[in-house]
């Protein structure tokens, strides 16, 4: 073969590569006050690019997305690119004072990173206060071209985000509950994709709308983006196919409802084979605890075929707001699809966790009782620095911003889901603190997530930045060491970067500790992240140059 006819079959072979059909996503994000007309008023929110949602970041697989954030906004703001893996890129992961100081107003950072081994529906959201109520959007990582979806190939895809809506300015919600130590109010509405729906009030019009053919396929891809809440979601007279969650695809499962928690993500095929005519499809709220105030409404949205004239929607019927078997049917019942990105269940395990997790109090000398509400992981508080992020410290090796003895299992241990253990005053104090687990690279872990009853038991959406994990097992009650692992699928479990731990109950988790970096661990529900329910990680270096964090961008937000 001629040098010059070599060089033509070697460059042909590099055009038809994936490493080929990578390309720069790139977007600018201008968050700025945005005034709304919601609920018979006119509220100033905090929004990107003059949308809520924000705009739909769509990738593929191998691709590089670039966005540029000027915050326009009177808050601090950071955007945290939920269930990212950020190899290599850990400085834009974006939770404000763990991998970066926030973004002042007035000032600008580009978020960069690669789309390494994943595909399916994410989300992007603030991760400063409570702003993820209307800073948030969608965020799609395509297959690379050539490969195809594991289904049916769908006539269209249709984001559908579930968030939530106050009559008031969302840091000053947040700023009264600081400030008077109890929980924050509840909303006033839910949405879909930003529009309440027709059962509030001066919300006729401000209802969302989806036109479909029948015989078609569609893939519905579903994000809780509400700040506080658990939903169910439901399309009348219609069932759903579940083929993935946080963009890990699963074995088909079909269902007529999905229960959702803040911070997850459902892929979910529409089969539209039912009469011509128009559907509701509803979210309501899931609620696990008891005697606690809750926005109990319901939004809903209209999905119609094409050719349909009936004037009435029909409406389905949605489980109770404390219909836990549905809830716990829904998040045991998935499996793992053996395919493009799967990951086996590591067996030999490096590091076992043991973590409560739950409300306490704290002491508070300027809250109305002396106290407030105070979220804990095995009974420390997190507290975050506020003079440098805990990345910075950790790369530059600054001391006095965080300690690494955060505990593998609690100080004592108890009945942990009676409720007797509120008459136990040394567990429902929790003392404030920056603890880090450190783990070393390639490390495997294993956590036992285990809800308490102190104040109150309740099902905690628990989010990890950084990885995936295989969700072993689920359960009500305390864990059972010797019982409870009877019950571990260590074959093709479900992988999570959220995962809702049953009310008064556990869930068991694996992951490889392979990322370089400081990452997050927290509950999804902003009232219980805004009181301390959290920790973080330091994931050490590997040996390879692949495996050594890198060094921070010259353009990184300082504090």
């Amino acid at each position: 073969m001629s040098r010059a006819l070599c060089f033509l079959v070697c460059a042909l072979a590099f055009l038809a590569s994936p490493l080929a059909s990578a390309e720069i996503v790139e977007h600018s994000f201008h968050v700025q006050n945005l005034t709304v007309e919601r609920l018979c008023s006119r509220q100033v929110i905090t929004a990107v690019n003059d949308r809520l949602p924000g705009p739909t970041i769509v990738a593929r697989e191998g691709d590089t997305v670039v966005i540029h954030v000027f915050n326009k906004s009177p808050y601090n703001i950071t955007i945290h690119w939920h269930g990212v893996f950020q190899r290599m890129t850990p400085w834009a992961d974006g939770p404000s004072m763990i991998t970066q100081c926030p973004i002042r107003p007035g000032g600008k950072y580009t978020y960069k990173y690669n789309v390494i081994d994943q595909e399916g529906t994410k989300w992007w959201h603030a991760h400063v206060n409570q702003l993820r109520a209307t800073v948030h959007g969608a965020l799609i990582f395509l297959p690379r071209l050539g490969n195809r979806y594991p289904f049916p190939e769908p006539h269209n895809e249709i984001p559908i985000i579930l968030g939530e809506w106050w009559n008031a300015n969302v840091v000053d919600v947040q700023n009264q509950a600081v400030a008077t130590g109890g929980p924050p109010n509840v909303s006033d509405a839910y949405t879909i994709n930003g529009m309440p729906g027709d059962l509030y009030p001066c919300s006729q019009y401000h209802i969302y709308e989806h036109k479909v053919k029948r015989g078609k396929y569609y893939l519905l891809r579903i994000i809780n983006a509400a700040v506080n809440n658990q939903l169910f979601f439901k399309i009348a007279n219609h069932n759903l196919t579940v083929v993935a969650v946080d963009a890990s695809y699963t074995n088909p499962y079909p269902t007529d409802v999905v229960a959702i928690a803040p911070g997850q993500t459902v892929d979910a095929l529409l089969f539209a084979d039912q009469a011509v005519g128009s559907y509701f499809m509803a979210a309501s709220p899931y609620i696990s605890t008891v005697d606690v105030p809750f926005d109990n409404t319901t939004t809903r949205a209209i999905l119609y075929y094409d050719g349909a004239t009936s004037a009435t929607p029909v409406m389905p019927l949605m489980p109770a707001t404390n219909d836990t078997p549905t809830a716990h049917k829904f998040y045991t019942n998935l499996t793992s699809l053996r395919g493009r990105h799967w990951v086996p269940v590591p067996r030999q395990v490096d590091e076992h966790m043991f973590m409560t997790i739950g409300l306490s109090y704290s002491v508070c000398s300027t809250c109305l009782n002396g106290t407030t509400i105070s979220g804990n992981v095995n009974n420390e508080s997190f507290v975050p620095p506020t003079t440098l992020s805990l990345l910075q410290a950790h790369f530059f090796h600054v001391s006095g911003i965080y300690t690494t003895d955060f505990p593998d299992a609690p100080g004592i241990e108890y009945d942990y889901t009676n409720a007797s253990v509120n008459n136990n005053s040394s567990l429902i104090f929790a003392p404030k603190t920056t603890k880090l687990k450190v783990l070393k690279y390639n490390a495997v872990v294993e956590i036992v997530l285990q809800d308490t009853a102190i104040l109150v038991a309740e099902n905690h959406p628990i989010h990890i930045h950084g990885f995936d994990f295989h969700v072993l097992a689920q359960g009500f009650g305390n864990y059972d060491p010797v019982k409870d692992r009877k019950r571990f699928n260590l074959v093709n479990p479900q992988m999570r970067n959220t995962i809702a731990v049953p009310v008064g109950g556990w869930a068991v988790i694996r992951f490889r500790a392979n990322n370089p970096g400081v990452w997050f661990m927290h509950c999804h529900l902003d009232a219980h992240l805004t009181f301390g329910l959290a920790m973080a990680f330091v994931n050490e270096n590997g040996p390879s140059p692949n495996s050594i964090l890198p060094p921070p961008p010259a353009d990184l937000p300082q504090c």
